[in-house]
């Protein structure tokens, strides 16, 4: 099985309150980057899907990694090769000229030329929560797709079994290959992935592996190509476009009240609440 990893980077999610509104743009500039830890996911469901998990240096399957981005994004790149992926592609472009739409149209087009039998990819990213990605590009290939996957079974390299977690509980879906999943958080509990090629008694770690040293040095030595965006796509145009942001008001200060009596005059003649 070969499956395609789009994985995004993107400021420190966990410093997101440091994010400045400088001259109407978002200025992140003192964030550290990350990969998009729902892409993270992907990543490691990837993997799972691909190995035998006693026996994790031995791929059964591929699995290529792609990402969006200035030179710079390689990083994140070399951070998922070093945990296991086979080859990375960076599609060689900026955020300020990237929507949901002009990424799926471009990784149709590379989805062409890599033949993939799964496209596997992050519900969303943590900077811009569209939710758009995935879905689009299922429908511009015309394949399956099952979103918000909670676990993931291969009984065979030419179908999957996909839980999702609904309001009522959980929904199975069946894909035939190729097709688009989109992962959530639990795609990396101990038991969410099961592979054909895994004893049906392993149990992973919880969360995603991290790469030792020498997996590290040797991902230096695997391959990574770039793609010009306008060799995917030959309109670029973005369809979401940003004007401008703004802080909220700042909210005034509290006051103390000493009766129930008073409490509720205020809420209702100053406040408007009732």
């Amino acid at each position: 099985m070969k499956i395609l990893v789009p994985l995004k980077r993107v400021s420190d999610p966990d410093n997101a309150n440091k994010v400045k509104v400088t001259g109407g743009k978002l200025d992140a500039s003192g964030l550290e980057w990350k990969p998009n830890p729902f892409d993270e996911y992907a990543v490691e469901a990837a993997l799972r899907l691909t190995e035998n998990g006693t026996n994790t240096k031995a791929r059964v399957g591929e699995v290529v990694v792609v990402t969006f981005g200035p030179k710079e994004a390689e990083t994140t790149l070399r951070a998922a090769l070093a945990t296991g992926a086979d080859k990375a592609i960076r599609i060689d472009a900026l955020d300020d000229a990237l929507d949901g739409d002009v990424v799926a149209r471009a990784l149709k087009a590379l989805v062409d030329k890599e033949k993939p039998d799964l496209v596997l990819l992050g519900k969303q990213a943590v900077d811009g929560d569209s939710n758009q990605v995935g879905q689009l590009l299922a429908e511009y290939l015309g394949w399956p797709q099952a979103t918000f996957a909670a676990s993931i079974k291969s009984n065979a390299d030419k179908a999957l079994i996909v839980s999702r977690e609904v309001d009522g509980g959980a929904l199975n879906l069946k894909l035939t290959l190729p097709a688009v999943v989109s992962v959530d958080l639990r795609i990396v509990a101990p038991k969410s992935v099961t592979s054909i090629h895994t004893p049906a008694t392993h149990t992973y770690p919880d969360g995603v592996r991290f790469a030792a040293l020498m997996a590290i040095m040797a991902a230096k030595k695997k391959p990574m190509t770039e793609v010009k965006l306008a060799d995917l796509v030959t309109d670029a145009a973005t369809k979401i476009k940003y004007t401008g942001f703004e802080l909220p008001p700042s909210r005034k200060a509290g006051i103390k009240v000493k009766t129930v009596a008073e409490l509720v005059e205020k809420l209702k003649n100053e406040a408007k609440a009732l």
